[in-house]
């Protein structure tokens, strides 16, 4: 008898622009692997009961987006320390015992994106400035401090979210109003939007630029566009530029292999694939 073709997907609402599926898709595909890769558009009601199901469907784990991706936290029988330090998860691994397990790669995701594209970033040459404070604030915050960037300056448009994340992360943050976002730029030899400001259907990412530093690293969550206004400037600015898509293709390498057993790599063709 064939061994059962393992599943694995992505859960969020709405999921139809995800790439995810023609990225682990295309990994598939060239790796030779058996397997499929699927989106599911799942309501938060639905969440808990989907989940507890897919195991016995054939799942072997899924991505989770937004905006489930902190309920999950209460849905998952274990925790990686990771998942619980930025307090939700991206990726769930169904184990052979039943348990479900959360762990989130988005922080593995950032700094792999940084090293790939950015190869000679130091971490420690200086402050970061960081603009917002949602989910993904808290991965790029917890791998920022682990990399051992000295200080990080916070600064979103609710001041109380930011100083939310200073009070969990301790003492290298520092808590910045967001009219006086520009003035940070000034001291940062890294800068990293994670507010949706810029994207496609989104409100321009209105913060004063020039302050921005010459040879600073500039990295733009955001990937559609790929080219945002931010690392525009960026370049004009003589600032070294790394867009949003490598986070998103990075945080995807720990999850395919815990699934589908291979390591995939993350190359020029992965990033056309995707872009189709």
């Amino acid at each position: 008898m064939l061994n059962k073709i393992p599943l694995a997907g992505v859960i969020g609402s709405p999921i139809a622009h995800s790439k995810s599926p023609a990225l682990h898709g295309y990994w598939l595909k060239s790796l030779g692997l058996r397997g499929h890769y699927i989106p599911m558009d799942v309501s938060a009601d639905d969440l808990a009961d989907v989940i507890k199901m897919m195991p016995k469907m054939g799942f072997v784990g899924a991505n989770i987006t937004v905006p489930h991706k902190e309920a999950v936290m209460g849905i998952a029988d274990l925790i990686s320390d990771r998942a619980a330090l930025i307090g939700s998860a991206n990726t769930l691994i169904f184990r052979k015992d039943g348990k479900v397990h959360a762990d989130n790669t988005d922080s593995y995701g950032f700094i792999q994106n940084l090293k790939q594209n950015a190869p000679d970033w130091d971490p420690k040459a200086g402050p970061a400035a960081l603009l917002g404070a949602g989910g993904a604030a808290r991965a790029v915050i917890s791998a920022l401090l682990e990399s051992g960037v000295p200080q990080i300056m916070i600064s979103n448009r609710t001041k109380l979210r930011a100083e939310k994340l200073r009070d969990d992360f301790g003492g290298r943050l520092k808590v910045v109003d967001w009219v006086q976002a520009g003035n940070m730029l000034e001291d940062a030899a890294t800068v990293v939007n994670t507010t949706s400001l810029g994207m496609h259907g989104k409100p321009e990412l209105r913060v004063p630029l020039d302050g921005l530093q010459k040879g600073a690293l500039v990295n733009d969550l955001v990937y559609a566009p790929l080219e945002t206004n931010l690392l525009a400037h960026a370049r004009q600015a003589g600032c070294v530029a790394v867009d949003g898509l490598g986070m998103l293709l990075h945080q995807a390498v720990p999850g395919f292999e815990r699934w589908f057993g291979e390591r995939p790599e993350v190359t020029e063709e992965t990033r056309a694939a995707v872009l189709g």
